[in-house]
């Protein structure tokens, strides 16, 4: 199960309910959390820096990135000491790391050293952000090796987990991760596979196999139509407030388009969405 969690954070309210998902998360499964702030280097070296110093010609502004880091610096500080009081305040093991860099890279790099990464849909940026996800999150997404837990703006206790199995190897993986979940923190869970060409029975009978070994007990419902439609129409219907799924893609550079099904249901789900890759 998950013994290390990284919690990226930015001071914003997406990134606290991400640590609050991260506390209840670590307290029943006996887990670390780790907060990271990453000073942002785009920040300091970005285009626009470039581009103003360049214009007022003065001297002097070639220090502004090196100011500028020791701002955000400071703000990091103050932003990881509240993480820090936080978990002291629910109990759990915890760590704090302050680094440098791209941010999304950053995360991708120390995520290497957890078992996944639980983050917001958006940051403290989002009012220059646009679109579905913010661009940290997507990177996040699209470039990590480990599971990642993206979750909205309030914090809502889990207790009806839900998995969408299309036999894929990442949704193979999911399915791993949800029967691990539920198995630890003693939740019911219902498997979904939606079918056009009659092979989901099949699909859920391997499932079945799966989950044998586990002393859990899952719902299985097969389910005709578009995949997209069908996972986030039984999730609401169902009053799920999680959802476990593999990125799927049709294009073959994940890194650089999500898979149709997971920009869908992304951006239709508001509860928590467990994704692996």
């Amino acid at each position: 199960m998950f013994k290390n969690i990284l919690i990226p954070q930015d001071g914003s309210k997406h990134s606290r309910a991400a640590l609050a998902y991260g506390t209840w998360l670590a307290r029943k499964c006996d887990a670390k959390v780790i907060g990271l702030y990453v000073v942002d280097v785009v920040a300091m070296e970005g285009p626009f820096l470039h581009d103003l110093s360049g214009s007022l010609g003065f001297e002097p502004f070639l220090n502004f990135s090196t100011k500028m880091r020791e701002i955000l610096e400071s703000k990091g500080q103050g932003i990881l000491k509240e993480f820090t009081e936080n978990c002291q305040r629910e109990g759990v093991v915890y760590d704090s790391v302050q680094d440098f860099g791209i941010v999304a890279n950053t995360i991708c790099e120390k995520a290497k050293l957890a078992d996944m990464v639980i983050m917001g849909r958006r940051g403290i940026n989002i009012q220059f952000e646009y679109g579905l996800l913010g661009s940290t999150t997507e990177g996040v997404i699209r470039k990590c090796s480990k599971p990642v837990l993206i979750v909205s703006d309030e914090y809502k206790e889990v207790t009806k987990p839900l998995l969408a199995y299309d036999g894929s190897f990442t949704s193979s993986r999911a399915m791993h991760s949800a029967a691990e979940f539920v198995n630890t923190l003693k939740l019911p869970l219902t498997v979904i596979t939606v079918s056009k060409d009659g092979n989901g029975e099949a699909l859920l009978n391997d499932a079945r196999e799966y989950f044998k070994p586990y002393d859990i007990q899952p719902q299985f419902v097969l389910l005709k139509g578009h995949a997209p439609q069908e996972i986030v129409k039984y999730y609401k219907e169902h009053d799920h407030d999680i959802l476990f799924m593999g990125i799927t893609s049709h294009s073959r550079i994940v890194e650089m388009v999500l898979g149709s099904t997971t920009e869908y249901v992304m951006r239709s789900v508001n509860g928590p969405v467990f994704l692996e890759r």
